[in-house]
């Protein structure tokens, strides 16, 4: 369970102050911007060679972050038309570490013992010409990123995914490397499951907060304009989903089959009804059909 500090969620960019560069490493083409749509400081990491253009926290690999949130938040956007890598470091409860990869270049899943690799297929902005072809899951979606790709937050259940995938047991995050082509604007940790485009009123009607599910804190969140919807704008993507029985292969928007449940779920094991409850949250993107969810 994360220590006082790191509850109920934890910044990671705000904590280790990563524009400081003290606590953090940038190699190669890496430059904090100001976005005026995101409303904040983003960082573009940028390059041909993904190995060699990257930030990275900790600083040296011989430090570890500590951080035993369950899920891991991403707050991003690949590059169009680029490849991108992101490489996470996570620690057993048997002392072993593991790598966890995602990337548009990989073609396909691999594992061994301490390294997994997930291909991230990028879906295309709705209403694109690529839509229909992200919602059939056809393969030549595997490759860069397209033109209009969108922002996204992406949602990594790590103790699921160790035990999924290699029937291990998490302890703790060691350390985040982005590797290019990335706009990233944060990372958070948090054993909560934060729903984006659910107000606090709706979410204390019905009573989610103290199920362990919130709505996205003010400082992780992407800014909605006034009388547009959260999910024409941005992608969601929890991984693996809820409640799945085969282990999905890819990373990406809509997964075939939801995802499972570890079968040691740590630290906070969701009701049936909250599960349900949140299922029907992805599917309804309307804040009038959700208003009436939470009446029910």
């Amino acid at each position: 369970v994360p220590a006082a500090w790191q509850r109920p969620y934890l910044n990671i960019f705000k904590h280790f102050r990563v524009e400081e560069w003290k606590r953090s490493a940038r190699e190669g083409d890496v430059a904090a911007l100001t976005d005026t749509r995101l409303k904040g400081t983003i960082y573009r990491i940028r390059g041909s060679v993904p190995a060699s253009n990257y930030l990275q926290l900790p600083r040296t690999g011989t430090q570890s972050l500590g951080l035993a949130g369950r899920y891991l938040y991403l707050l991003f956007r690949p590059m169009p038309r680029k490849h991108f890598v992101v490489h996470l470091d996570v620690a057993t409860q048997e002392n072993q570490v593991v790598r966890i990869s995602f990337s548009t270049l990989f073609k396909e899943f691999k594992s061994t013992a301490t390294w997994l690799q997930f291909p991230f297929l990028c879906g295309a902005g709705e209403g694109s010409l690529g839509d229909g072809t992200a919602r059939r899951g056809e393969e030549h979606l595997v490759g860069a990123a397209p033109a209009d790709v969108r922002w996204t937050c992406l949602v990594l259940d790590l103790p699921s995914i160790l035990s999924l995938y290699l029937s291990r047991r998490y302890s703790h995050l060691k350390s985040i490397k982005l590797c290019s082509n990335l706009l990233v604007k944060n990372l958070c940790t948090s054993d909560l499951v934060f729903e984006p485009g659910v107000t606090f009123s709706e979410a204390r009607r019905a009573d989610l907060t103290c199920r362990g599910v919130a709505p996205m804190p003010r400082e992780m969140a992407f800014p909605v304009p006034k009388g547009q919807k959260w999910h024409d704008l941005y992608d969601y993507i929890r991984f693996p989903s809820e409640g799945s029985k085969l282990p999905c292969d890819s990373i990406q928007k809509i997964c075939p089959g939801p995802a499972a449940v570890s079968e040691d779920p740590q630290p906070v094991t969701l009701t049936k009804a909250v599960r349900d409850r949140l299922s029907l949250i992805h599917q309804i993107t309307s804040p009038k059909a959700v208003s009436a969810l939470w009446r029910r």
